[in-house]
């Protein structure tokens, strides 16, 4: 236990220590909350973006054995003929968290031969596309999940540190002073009366 003045300026600042306490415990819990909520919307979409991979890759599976097929798999310069070229991603604000939003992404397709190409290339291209598209946001969302997640924790020590530590440690020493003044004044009291007594035990 901290040792703690028992003076009344010493009361006047625990009080004060005490308002404080309580005015922003409740603004924390509601950012824990609201961050709880964020969370459980952030898993529920990358669920949606597993599942979704899951089916583009069983339909993909039909196609896969034309990127193993030359020249289907590659374009006239002999590199793979989609390949991912930009990410764009923003910034967005979470109870006021910085997160990365993803916008989409840009690919870059090289040329290839139309005559001597499989007509299925096209489809298949399409279907890597979607793919790629669902594993780039799904680490754009998981890169959220990491932050939201951190300032959560962050927030919920400082709950539990105001509720279940400097709340009742301030009430406890304000209950501390105030008993300590209390027994000063009524000393003070009793030692004025026996002092009154004495003087007029004395007095002519």
């Amino acid at each position: 236990m901290a040792k703690i003045k028992l003076t009344k300026n010493e009361l006047k600042k625990q009080k004060d220590s005490l308002k404080m306490y309580q005015r922003y415990l409740p603004t924390l819990q509601l950012k824990k909350k609201q961050l709880q909520l964020e969370i459980r919307g952030v898993e529920a979409r990358m669920a949606e973006l597993k599942a979704r991979r899951e089916t583009l890759e069983a339909d993909f599976a039909a196609w896969i054995g034309v990127f193993t097929e030359e020249p289907a798999a590659r374009g006239t310069d002999g590199l793979p003929l989609l390949s991912v070229k930009e990410v764009s991603t923003s910034r967005g604000n979470i109870a006021g968290v910085q997160i990365p939003l993803f916008d989409g992404a840009e690919f870059e397709l090289k040329s290839y031969d139309l005559y001597s190409t499989p007509l299925w290339v096209d489809r298949a291209l399409e279907l890597l596309k979607s793919v790629l598209l669902a594993d780039l946001e799904f680490k754009v969302v998981e890169e959220q999940r990491v932050l939201l997640s951190a300032e959560l924790r962050t927030t919920s020590q400082r709950v539990n540190l105001f509720e279940k530590v400097k709340i009742p440690e301030t009430l406890n020493d304000i209950k501390r002073i105030r008993i300590y003044l209390g027994d000063q004044q009524t000393a003070q009291v009793v030692r004025g009366k026996i002092a009154k007594k004495k003087v007029e035990g004395v007095a002519p």
